[in-house]
């Protein structure tokens, strides 16, 4: 019997737990390890920011789900990997620490035939100075709370423009090196769209903040797109929804500090700014967890599994080098340790060999870039190849790894959708293929023209909103989860 245990049980955990139940059932033995009791569908996170859904409408709860599979779930979290073993553990371990009331603190040393680091992002608002719903200052849509949070704080701002008071709206990136640019422009669109609802746009002046090099970069360096027999550049894709809208725009922006109504900021070119508000979500920096490994003897080795950013090191190419020499074969395929082959690190837990977009820094020598996503799709995408690489190591008694999944042969489709309902709303609905661009295959564009495409309207906004169900179906294990797309 072999024993497979999964850290964390977000989007990407939760999908290798997932299929690997389905596929060997209750013959090995699978341990899920995380800190969160409930599984949250991240992206309708939004909707809980502006009131269009409750908490309780985006996630469920874990334990009952895992007790029906015959998973072992406990609810902490993981400080330290023995890849080697040592203290009388032949193979390897991890520690963890239990966070539940009945067993906070409690330690204890959990042994592995396989391990599978999906522990997702540590939300670092300590990396801006004041930055945070614990600071009291911006708010957050990272999480469910946090989005619900959010919108406590948008209705009070709401309420004061009822007064005839105008407020400064400010979303964007609280971070010179953030990423989950395109959660956050889902967000200012959705709050324009509820402020407009209620008559208030009078009162509201609207900011858009990013680190991106040019709108529409979303992390990925931008993208050209089809889209009415034209080939337009993401770019103006974006400015035209912001303009649209009269939403002013700040890019090149590396916010560094915020206080209680001032977002403090450095530009590319070096200057230093300040900008006013009184409502603002701002995305903040991600790093791992922080988790430690240690050697047989008890040497440091966390280096050798994870970058300075606490990700995890996978099959990549970290080869420092020029942005020009940047390939698509650089990005891991299987996600898996380099000298620990049993250890792999699907979605967002594993280290990019580099940025996606192009690298920038101001004369200051701060770097303002976007870090490159790997939420959603690739999370989803990138555990179930792990599964099933896992599943044929298993019954083959060898690895074969014949399941693969580069982000640079990876599309992806992304829904920016405003409003709520059936008949109101809009969406901006983009694919793109590859995520990372590669342009020894695609030299004119990075990208296949083909199959990266952008259409605004109300059909991607029905579609979001299918997504959010079907979604749950999946995660809940409901009949014929199993056939659904990541």
């Amino acid at each position: 019997m072999a024993k497979i245990v999964v850290l964390g049980a977000g989007i990407s955990g939760h999908t290798v737990s997932s299929y690997l139940q389905h596929y060997l059932g209750k013959k090995h033995e699978i341990v899920v390890v995380s800190p969160n009791s409930k599984y949250q569908w991240v992206p309708s996170n939004i909707w809980v920011g502006v009131g269009r859904m409750k908490p309780k409408d985006i996630y469920f709860p874990l334990a009952p789900l895992y007790k029906k599979w015959n998973i072992d779930f406990k609810q902490a979290k993981a400080t330290s990997i023995h890849p080697d073993g040592g203290e009388g553990f032949e193979k390897g371990y991890v520690t963890i620490e239990y966070v539940t009331e009945d067993k906070k603190g409690v330690v204890e040393k959990v042994d592995y035939d396989f391990l599978v680091n999906a522990t997702g992002p540590a939300l670092r608002f300590d990396k801006t100075e004041g930055l945070g719903p614990h600071n009291n200052t911006t708010v957050s849509v990272c999480s469910f709370d946090h989005a619900s949070h959010a919108w406590k704080k948008l209705q009070e701002s709401m309420e004061k423009m009822k007064q005839g008071i105008k407020q400064n709206i400010v979303i964007g990136i609280g971070h010179p090196g953030a990423t989950c640019q395109g959660a956050a422009f889902e967000y200012v669109l959705n709050v324009y769209f509820e402020i407009k609802r209620k008559g208030l746009l009078d009162y509201a002046d609207i900011t858009w903040i990013t680190n991106e090099y040019q709108l529409g970069d979303f992390a990925m360096g931008g993208a050209y797109i089809k889209y009415g027999g034209y080939i337009t550049p993401t770019k103006v894709f974006t400015e035209s929804f912001l303009a649209e809208r009269e939403i002013h725009w700040i890019k090149q922006a590396g916010v560094h500090k915020v206080d209680k109504d001032t977002i403090y900021y450095e530009k590319l070119d070096g200057t230093y700014h300040e900008l006013k508000y009184d409502f603002s979500m701002l995305i903040p920096a991600f790093s791992g967890p922080g988790i430690k490994a240690f050697g047989k003897d008890g040497e440091d080795i966390t280096a050798k599994l994870f970058k300075p950013n606490g990700f995890m090191i996978v099959d990549a190419d970290y080869t420092p080098k020029p942005f020009e020499e940047w390939k698509a074969s650089d990005w891991p395929s299987k996600y898996q340790h380099p000298d620990y082959p049993n250890i792999f690190a699907p979605g967002i837990a594993f280290a990019p060999p580099h940025t996606i977009s192009k690298p920038h820094k101001s004369p200051n020598g701060t770097s303002i870039t976007p870090a490159p996503p790997r939420t959603g799709m690739p999370s989803g995408v990138t555990g179930k190849i792990v599964a099933q690489n896992i599943r044929d190591w298993i019954k083959a008694g060898k690895p074969l790894m014949k399941h693969k999944a580069s982000m640079a042969k990876m599309g992806a489709a992304c829904i920016v959708s405003a409003g709520y309902g059936l008949t109101n709303g809009i969406a901006a609905t983009m694919t793109v293929y590859p995520i990372v661009p590669d342009w020894e295959k695609y030299p004119d564009y990075g990208r296949s023209i083909k199959y990266t495409m952008g259409e605004p309207g109300l059909a991607g906004h029905w579609l979001k909103w299918f997504m959010h169900y079907m979604f749950l179906h999946k995660a809940k294990g409901y009949p014929f989860w199993y056939l659904l797309p990541e």
